[in-house]
């Protein structure tokens, strides 16, 4: 009787899992055969031309543009002077000097046979980041404008890609590299 008993239990054990086993089969078989059909698509709106033509856009100023400039011929040179520590571009025509006691930058522009105006000029920086006029004064034949060694004008011209510009009324533009002089005279006046 016992033998009966097993048999049984293992029989219906047996059909249960094969009535799980088909009952799962035909689940799977009913989800895999879905298909899921998109939503159509909105009809397009007529967009209706546009009446106005464009503004001409106009060509950049020199001041504009000086980033695709051509680098002025000439190199820097840096020296001690009185000291003072100095950079020179392109003999003298740009002079970035320290002066230490005063904790500024001294930014001197001359041009060979071009005497500076008696009443100074307009001196504008162009970096990357950053463009500024002064109101610079005559010395000696230049103009010259100070800044406090901490401006981030000085920082800019030290950082900016490549090169950096100054324009002087009276004067060409000159368009500077920016080497590793012009941070030695910054750091050095810090």
């Amino acid at each position: 009787m016992w033998r009966v008993s097993f048999h049984t239990t293992t029989m219906k054990a047996n059909l249960l899992a094969a009535a799980a086993l088909t009952f799962g089969a035909f689940s799977l078989a009913s989800c895999a055969d879905q298909r899921i059909i998109p939503a159509p698509a909105p009809a397009a709106l007529a967009v209706p031309a546009p009446t106005s033509t464009p503004t001409p856009v106009p060509a950049p100023s020199p001041s504009t543009a000086w980033i695709d400039a051509p680098v002025t011929p000439g190199d820097w040179s840096w020296s001690m002077e009185n000291g003072q520590s100095v950079a020179r571009f392109a003999g003298g025509r740009l002079i970035l000097r320290c002066e230490p006691a005063a904790r500024t930058v001294r930014i001197e522009r001359s041009e060979p046979g071009s005497p500076a105006s008696s009443g100074g000029a307009t001196m504008t920086v162009h970096t990357q980041s950053l463009t500024r006029s002064f109101a610079s004064r005559p010395e000696m034949g230049r103009v010259a404008v100070s800044l406090p060694a901490r401006d981030p004008l000085l920082d800019a011209m030290a950082f900016t890609r490549g090169r950096f510009a100054v324009e002087t009324s009276g004067m060409p533009p000159l368009f500077v590299p920016s080497w590793t002089e012009v941070s030695r005279v910054i750091e050095d006046c810090r």
